[in-house]
Order: structure tokens, then C-alpha cells, then sequence
């Protein structure tokens, strides 16, 4: 009778190992699928917003505006407004511009959280480029 409860009991044992196991790789590829879906919604945004910067100073004699509201006052506005909004965490991903000037811009998309909402920064300066970089763990 011992013998019958100790293989019970060890059976249910393996058998939780073996789910843990499973869950644990299912939570890591949900999780890696989360990241990868928030880094491509921040670096769709952030090439509309850099897009919306260079057509504007194409039509301004190549000045770019002193703010972001600009893009949206115009009559048609080059951007939506929820694309510039810098209070609002989009998909995990905190969007900023760092530096607008008449002659450069440089705007940022930092995840919310490095390694949970994502793993890289997306950076666009003057003239289009885009630079991709890893986040630093203790960027919170």
C-alpha cells in the first residue's frame, strides 16, 4: 500500500515538473512575441513621425518646425495628433524629441520598461536616418 502512494506521489511530481517546463517556454515565446509586436508598432511610428518631419521642411524651404504641434496645426496636417503625443505610452514604447530645431530634429521611441515592453531604441534624425540600438537593463 506504501509502495502504491509513493509512485502516486512521485508520478504527480513528474507530471508538474513536466507542465512547469511547458508553461515556461509558452510564457517566454508569448512574452518574445509581445516585444517583437511593440518594437515594430514604435519604429512604424517613429518612420511616420520622421516622414511628417521631412515633408514639412520640404514645404518650408527646408526648415524643419520649432514643435511638434506644427505638424498638426497645418491645414492638411502632416501627421495625426496621436502619433506625437509624448505623455502616452503606445504598445510599450514612450516616444520623445529630444532636440527639434529649424535645421535638425532627433525623436526617440524608448520602451516603457527595457526587457519587458522591449529591447531596442529607435532614434530618428535629420534627414530620415534611423539608428537602432539596444536598451540599457537600468533604462526604467
Amino acid at each position: 500500500m506504501k509502495d502504491n502512494k509513493a509512485r502516486s506521489f512521485l508520478t504527480v511530481i513528474i507530471i508538474m515538473a513536466f507542465v512547469a517546463l511547458i508553461l515556461r517556454f509558452s510564457v517566454e515565446q508569448v512574452m518574445q512575441w509581445a516585444i517583437d509586436q511593440n518594437e515594430a508598432a514604435a519604429q512604424e511610428s517613429l518612420k511616420l513621425v520622421s516622414t511628417a518631419l521631412e515633408l514639412y521642411a520640404k514645404d518650408h524651404m527646408g526648415q524643419y518646425p520649432q514643435n511638434l504641434k506644427s505638424l498638426i496645426q497645418s491645414r492638411p496636417a502632416y501627421i495625426n495628433p496621436d502619433y506625437i503625443s509624448e505623455s502616452s505610452k503606445r504598445k510599450g514604447y514612450v516616444f520623445s524629441c529630444s532636440r527639434l530645431e529649424q535645421a535638425s530634429y532627433s525623436c526617440s521611441e524608448r520602451p516603457a520598461s527595457c526587457g519587458i515592453t522591449g529591447k531596442r531604441v529607435f532614434t530618428a534624425t535629420t534627414g530620415g536616418s534611423m539608428i537602432i540600438e539596444e536598451c540599457a537593463k537600468d533604462e526604467r
